[in-house]
């Protein structure tokens, strides 16, 4: 019961205190479940979010389940989502009453401008940090390139670069053992 307290108020902390969704969140699961828990590793937390990234739904909900599951099996996913997903439904809740009165005011109007800017620094900074780990040779960092293209000047599917990257990663990775052998 201690394990479930522990992974529904950690998400729930994870929940409330980071802003910008999944990417955002990033430096906090990392913080939070390799360096101060010890759930996991970044490897571990790198693979949840490749995942998460690849399936359905929002990205922070697919790692807390990821996590949640390893740590507490089907029941500790339960209680892992359930913590990441409550603060935004309590504070969407709180806001929604509000904003239809004052959403036609030029401060609120410029505070979400500027809640927009800094989501989008958050946003890159977990991006550079997926980037470094995940770029480790020249493989990866083509990967990189042409998916980044693929996706921001074609604008391709990114279900179709997913698919087509993974495809590479699995061609490349045999290339390297047959090479080695």
């Amino acid at each position: 019961m201690q394990t479930l307290w522990q992974l529904y108020s950690t998400f729930f902390r994870i929940g409330i205190l980071t802003f910008g969704g999944g990417y955002a969140m990033l430096p906090m699961i990392t913080r939070e479940i390799v360096e101060k828990h010890g759930w996991a590793t970044e490897e571990n937390i790198m693979d949840y979010y490749v995942i998460a990234q690849c399936t359905p739904g929002i990205i922070a909900v697919n790692t807390a389940t990821f996590v949640g599951a390893r740590v507490g099996g089907n029941l500790g996913g339960l209680v892992a989502t359930l913590g990441v997903v409550s603060p935004s439904y309590l504070i969407i809740c709180v806001i929604a009453a509000f904003l239809k009165h004052v959403s036609h005011l030029a401060a609120v109007q410029n505070a979400l401008a500027g809640i927009s800017i800094a989501v989008c620094a958050m946003v890159l900074n977990a991006a550079w940090k997926l980037i470094s780990k995940s770029v480790v040779d020249k493989i990866t960092f083509a990967v990189l390139a042409v998916t980044a293209m693929l996706t921001i000047l074609f604008g391709v599917s990114p279900v179709l670069v997913v698919v087509a990257a993974s495809c590479v990663g699995i061609l490349a990775k045999r290339g390297e053992q047959e090479g080695g052998q």
